[in-house]
């Protein structure tokens, strides 16, 4: 068995990501150059948008792409490859060129959030894992940013790691949920690793670990007096937690002139018992004793508790946020869109499907966000060919390329292009930003975005829009199946 510490990622691919190379080799494919989006088809629990995450992650993978001896001589074991290819292989490094959005921005359905040009082996190569490190994080920072949302401003702290699907999806889970805007994880690791705040106090064996509950929390607050938050619901939340915390409270925290601290609940009716928990610890004059609560929470359970009145001032989401576990796929795809001729002219390729959510969009393309100069918010996104520019000192009509009979004319407006550059010709050119800053930054666009767009149920359609030579060369290409 291999030890996750000698893992070479490089080899985290599919299997026919090779036997495709090794295909390419040997029919003189190895320096054609191709394009290749990643897109999603659809917004995860049916919401208006979702956010880009795993970059960072992608950028370490691809500078250090490289096959060590020992794969080469698993890869020859098989008895598949040619010994040319396995030639290649011991040289292989990634030359080519990658645009990206930048993590934390709102994305929408269809549209290019990475692009990758490079010789066809490495471009196909590197599937799986962009696609792993998009659709993970991206589906986690979605559905934090959901639940933070439903928060209405109330802290939120990711508490899923003993519930996710393995080590890797706990650490950066947790990454993930920062981005979307939570603010802090129970997950160790994270924190030392991407410095995500890490926090948490007690668990109920603590309780259970001394003779009575009055002691349990008695000794907590002389262990933390400045980090006392007390799980009341061991046993009794409004007979016996509540009273042993307040007494705690006072006989310890009181004296130090201390007057922030906290109580946790994990069980019952959260709306009944913060509100009687509320008025116990007002009445008590622990009126800044924060609540909490915790217990297979989600945006739906949370915005429903806020709506029957619940006195709550943080959460504790665990498994359905780790999880997603509403809808646990994200559905990034990764598709050829363009083949490079010697000469330099660039071959736009489709994928026709008889589902229609399947056909792609063809080509080499810009995308840009339209802003409103008089609102600041989002007005439509835009896909365009490589080498088009789009003026926006006037106006333009855009149409939904899903409904071309609906129109849009958009004017005021200034447009941004959305995919920066990652990588040239194999050489990083992109500086990662830190995490708080792609928190803020994720925070700041979602807050661009419409309140209709940002409804859980029914949201409106963000307008993704297709140039007008682009539309006219997808459809060329419907007419004639897909051949050039």
């Amino acid at each position: 068995m291999v030890s996750n510490e000698k893992l070479n990622l490089t080899m985290l691919c599919d299997f026919y990501e090779l036997t495709m190379g090794n295909g390419y080799f040997e029919n003189g494919f190895k320096d054609r150059i191709c394009y290749f989006d990643v897109f999603f088809r659809q917004c995860p629990d049916g919401g208006g948008f979702a956010i880009a995450a795993g970059l960072e992650q992608i950028i370490d993978y691809i500078k250090n792409l490289h096959f060590a001896p020992e794969d080469i001589a698993y890869l020859r074991s098989r008895n598949l490859f040619s010994e040319g290819f396995l030639s290649y292989l011991e040289n292989f490094r990634f030359t080519g060129d990658i645009w990206a959005v930048p993590e934390g921005t709102p994305i929408f359905p269809k549209e290019p959030i990475m692009v990758v040009r490079a010789p066809a082996i490495e471009a196909q190569l590197i599937e799986t894992f962009i696609l792993l490190s998009i659709n993970h994080q991206s589906l986690i920072a979605t559905k934090a940013n959901r639940v933070v949302r439903a928060a209405e401003g109330r802290t939120v702290l990711e508490f899923g790691s003993r519930r996710a699907q393995g080590a890797d999806a706990a650490i950066l889970g947790a990454r993930a949920a920062y981005i979307g805007g939570c603010n802090g994880t129970a997950c160790t690791i994270s924190d030392q690793l991407y410095g995500v705040l890490a926090g948490g106090t007690m668990a109920h064996s603590w309780v259970q670990m001394f003779d009575t509950e009055y002691e349990a929390f008695k000794t907590y607050c002389q262990l933390y007096p400045h980090n006392a938050t007390l799980l009341v619901d061991t046993y009794n939340t409004l007979q016996s937690g509540l009273p042993n915390a307040i007494r705690a409270f006072n006989e310890v925290l009181k004296p130090l002139g201390i007057t922030k601290c906290g109580i946790r609940m994990d069980s019952g009716d959260m709306a009944y018992l913060s509100r009687k928990a509320r008025k116990m610890l007002d009445e008590a004059g622990w009126t800044e004793c924060q609540i909490s609560v915790s217990n297979a929470l989600d945006e739906y359970l949370i915005e429903n508790l806020l709506h029957q009145g619940a006195k709550i001032d943080m959460f504790g989401v665990g498994e359905r946020l780790i999880t997603a576990k509403s809808e646990p796929v994200f559905g990034g795809v990764y598709k050829l869109v363009a083949v490079e001729k010697n000469d330099g002219t660039i071959v736009p390729k489709i994928k026709i499907s008889e589902n229609i959510g399947k056909i792609t969009n063809p080509h080499f393309k810009k995308l840009y966000r339209f802003y409103g100069n008089d609102t600041g918010k989002a007005i439509a996104d835009y896909m365009c060919l490589y080498d088009e520019t789009v003026d926006d000192s006037g106006e333009m009509e855009i149409f939904d390329p899903e409904a071309t009979w609906k129109t849009k004319t958009v004017y005021n407006f200034t447009a941004r292009q959305l995919l920066v550059p990652i990588f040239k010709g194999g050489q990083l050119v992109y500086q990662c930003p830190d995490l708080q800053q792609v928190r803020k930054y994720c925070l700041e666009q979602v807050d661009t975005l419409w309140d209709e767009v940002k409804r859980f149920d029914n949201p409106h359609t963000y307008y993704v829009d297709l140039s007008q030579k682009l539309w006219d060369i997808k459809n060329d290409l419907l007419r004639n199946h897909g051949e050039q």
